[in-house]
């Protein structure tokens, strides 16, 4: 059975209710075993009688390696899902294209987003949105939110799609130098985001 880690906190064995004792080495030089590139998979095979073996990958690598898993093996579930997590179809120019995408409001990338698991603001949902969907229903089985919601006002979505579009025009019309037209949008902006401030 293989165990997929990069906390770098204790990992727990199948064949024990124990942890080890030491946790697993998370170097921030680690390169793929296969390339120089940096590792972001840490794979540990619990399969062979002598003990586990550590695997570490860069994603490339990563989907060779868990596209290779055989209908039988102990680790194919996890495998798939991993698989489908790293959409195979997709070439790496589409993901290199897909990894510049970025947040109109905080400046994230979304290859950001993949090394930290986390977004950067409330509104990276809506710019993301269709390359957060399969994920999120991948993770949780579900696109949409099923638990309780914040009692105060968030805005609707497309109050909060026409604000990201407000600021992209800005950041468009000050890279030309159209700086009336950038104040304008400005203005815009503060006075949208004055309207969907808390009701207290």
């Amino acid at each position: 059975m293989g165990i997929i880690d990069g906390s770098g906190l204790p990992t727990q064995t199948a064949d024990t209710d124990r942890q080890s004792t030491t946790p697993i080495e998370k170097q921030p030089g680690m390169k793929c075993q296969h390339c120089e590139k940096p590792a972001t998979f840490h794979i540990t095979e619990l399969t062979e009688p002598s003990g586990p073996i550590m695997v570490h990958l860069c994603e490339e690598h990563a989907r060779v390696y868990l596209s290779q898993e055989t209908v039988d093996s102990p680790t194919n579930a996890l495998a798939g899902m991993l698989a489908k997590q790293l959409k195979l179809e997709q070439t790496a120019e589409q993901l290199a294209k897909l990894d510049k995408k970025t947040c109109p409001v905080c400046g994230i990338t979304f290859a950001e987003f993949r090394q930290s698991g986390r977004l950067g603001c409330g509104y990276d949902y809506v710019c993301f949105q269709s390359d957060l969907e399969p994920l999120l229903l991948n993770i949780h089985g579900s696109k949409t939110h099923k638990g309780k919601r914040p009692t105060r006002r968030t805005g609707a979505p497309d109050r909060q799609h026409e604000l990201i579009q407000l600021r992209r025009e800005m950041q468009e019309a000050i890279s030309k130098e159209q700086y009336e037209k950038a104040g304008e949008l400005r203005d815009k902006i503060q006075e949208f985001e004055r309207d969907d401030g808390p009701n207290e």
